[in-house]
């Protein structure tokens, strides 16, 4: 099983990322997908969820506007597309998979620095 973060960066205030969550080991389309950030002394936070088939999504008030949580079972793949970054946007970013009474994943992070 594995949960796999790629697409964090450095990027200026104002810009735009998108990050990619790949799954594999286990039938990611039946498992509803979350992006959590947590940054240095806070607590991890969730970001944007997303149903397995992807009907359904849902953001932290902090986010909303501007992010957008997406996803392509085919590819086995969430996508978090982050436009008008913050610098308190800065954070590592987690994958979380989940269906409830089966099971659940997190991915090891990937690193989002906003700033000039």
């Amino acid at each position: 099983v594995q949960v796999v973060e790629s697409g964090g960066g450095l990027v200026q205030p104002g810009g735009s990322l998108r990050l990619s969550c790949t799954a594999s080991g286990f039938t990611f389309s039946s498992y509803a997908t979350s992006w959590y950030r947590q940054a240095p002394g806070k607590e991890r936070e969730s970001v944007a969820t997303i149903t397995s088939a992807g009907i359904s999504t849902n953001y932290a008030d902090s986010v909303k506007g501007r992010f957008t949580i997406s996803r392509d079972n085919a590819k086995n793949t969430v996508y978090l597309q982050m436009n008008l970054l913050k610098p308190e946007d800065t954070a590592m970013y987690y994958c979380y998979a989940r269906r409830p009474g089966v099971d659940r994943y997190w991915g090891q992070g990937t690193q989002v620095t906003v700033s000039s």
